[in-house]
């Protein structure tokens, strides 16, 4: 091998390297799986596509764009790839998707997250609601008199 670098998304490795015998120089690119373990226990391949599609319905409506998606998409998939680990629990996916499609879309975070955490009454969305008010005073750093 004669020289090894990350590539610009971090998820994958870029290596040169010289064959021994006929001194041909050649470049591999190496990435690492990522398995998703369903609740079925089915395992399948992890796919941004299959995030954005879950994430697409939640924005029906919302001036959110498939760039958008897809900017989400891979900040998922670059936090759930730092955890380290070859299988993850599609639930792990589920919370991984919350935090960043909260920044997008506050509509579209409610609505994700009333599905993926089985909201099941009103007080239910009257909780999250009122979680995203209180962050909204404790970002602006001051309280409401």
């Amino acid at each position: 091998m004669i020289d090894s670098r990350t590539s610009d998304d971090g998820l994958s490795i870029r290596r040169r390297r010289q064959c021994p015998k006929c001194g041909g120089r050649f470049t591999t690119v190496e990435t690492a799986s990522l398995n998703v373990i369903k609740r079925s226990g089915v395992i399948e391949p992890f796919s941004r596509e299959k995030v954005m599609s879950g994430v697409r319905k939640a924005c029906q409506g919302r001036p959110v764009t498939e760039a958008d998606l897809a900017v989400l998409a891979q900040a998922v998939e670059e936090s759930v790839r730092q955890t380290g680990v070859s299988q993850i629990d599609a639930n792990e996916i589920g919370l991984a998707i919350l935090g960043p499609l909260r920044e997008l879309d506050e509509i579209a975070f409610l609505r994700f997250a009333s599905v993926y955490q089985a909201f099941e009454t009103l007080e239910d969305f009257d909780a999250a609601i009122a979680q995203l008010r209180a962050d909204h005073v404790g970002d602006r750093g001051t309280t409401e008199a």
